[in-house]
């Protein structure tokens, strides 16, 4: 399969005379996609690619132009073979947010950046429109089920009980249906600082990478997907401040509304992305996730009690008990029986 990718990929860049250029890996990230910087005379491009089905290169397409339209900054589109999975792009360089906070970048400026560019993203007009799905209630569950499918089989050593997953997602359909009607908009979906990036001369221009699966949906889940990273530790002073200033540009929306959304998107995402940790290691053989378990299992375990998630605090209490993640007790392939294998 490798090899034919790589023939395919050959083509491409054949086909738009860069057969000669430098090619370099870039590290592979939770996806099937890979990164490949070319270099070639001083210039480069970045190409991705996308195998499909697995990948939906049209959607990172169709995206791109619509956060175009929004006036936001994301590489741009040189060329593309849809049925291939290939799309060269420009190369934004290296300044993710993340690299920018790990050499002792301001991180308050960095969040106001990111938080800014947010509300300024709701706040057009247009936010909403393009032909997208809705971050409907069989889409929320249905990732929310994979803390059952993958996190809670590896961490008790057996499936989770049908009983059990019926109450769960009972507990988190009513949670969601009950939340409060907010306008809809567009939901990046992983919109934290590993997918920002500084771009520009003056380094003061916000670039969103990794954006293919949006969907319209909450106005509080790229704030919670940023704020509650599974990746790095926020100070609460710094989320409560940076909660303020989303909720000043977003004045219009009630705060206990915004944050009920706010406090039951996290927590759907905390279960998805526990569970996709999982099945990264187990599936994929991806082990470089799970050193983040136990800061999602802590940032789960913080918004149990807040009294709308109260009926899922004594689900946890009843059929699992302590959340804070402990290292999983039994050899991968031995783990993999329990779970939920697709």
């Amino acid at each position: 399969m490798n090899g034919e990718r790589d023939k395919l990929r050959r083509a491409f860049l054949a086909k738009h005379q860069l057969q000669d250029a430098q090619i370099l890996p870039l590290c592979p990230d939770a996806s099937f996609r890979r990164y490949l910087r070319l270099r070639r005379n001083g210039d480069t491009a970045m190409l991705m690619d996308a195998p499909p089905p697995a990948e939906n290169a049209g959607a990172f397409v169709s995206v791109t132009r619509h956060l175009e339209r929004l006036g936001v900054r994301a590489p741009a589109i040189y060329a593309s073979d849809l049925d291939r999975g290939f799309l060269l792009l420009e190369d934004l360089g290296d300044r993710t947010f993340s690299r920018l906070l790990a050499g002792g970048g301001d991180e308050t400026a960095l969040y106001r950046q990111a938080v800014s560019l947010l509300g300024r993203i709701r706040q057009h007009p247009e936010v909403a429109g393009i032909d997208l799905p809705p971050y409907d209630l069989q889409t929320a569950l249905a990732e929310a089920s994979l803390l059952l499918d993958w996190y809670l089989p590896a961490r008790l050593q057996r499936p989770v009980a049908a009983g059990a997953r019926d109450t769960f997602r009972r507990i988190m359909e009513k949670m969601l249906a009950e939340l409060p009607a907010l306008a809809p908009t567009l939901v990046l979906r992983d919109y934290h600082v590993d997918n920002l990036m500084q771009v520009g001369q003056a380094g003061d221009s916000c670039a969103v990478l990794d954006y293919q699966d949006a969907l319209i949906g909450s106005p509080a889940y790229d704030l919670a997907s940023l704020l509650e990273d599974a990746r790095r530790d926020i100070a609460p002073a710094l989320r409560a401040q940076m909660s303020g200033l989303y909720r000043a540009q977003n004045s219009e929306l009630a705060w206990p509304d915004l944050h009920r959304h706010y406090i039951v998107w996290a927590t759907q995402r905390h279960c998805k992305v526990a569970g996709i940790f999982v099945r990264l290691w187990l599936r994929d053989g991806k082990d470089g996730y799970l050193r983040h378990l136990p800061r999602v299992m802590n940032l789960l375990q913080r918004h149990l009690h807040e009294a709308p998630l109260e009926p899922l605090r004594r689900w946890f209490a009843g059929h699992f008990g302590e959340l804070g993640h402990t290292p999983f007790k039994a050899a991968p392939a031995r783990l993999l029986r329990h779970c939920k294998a697709t």
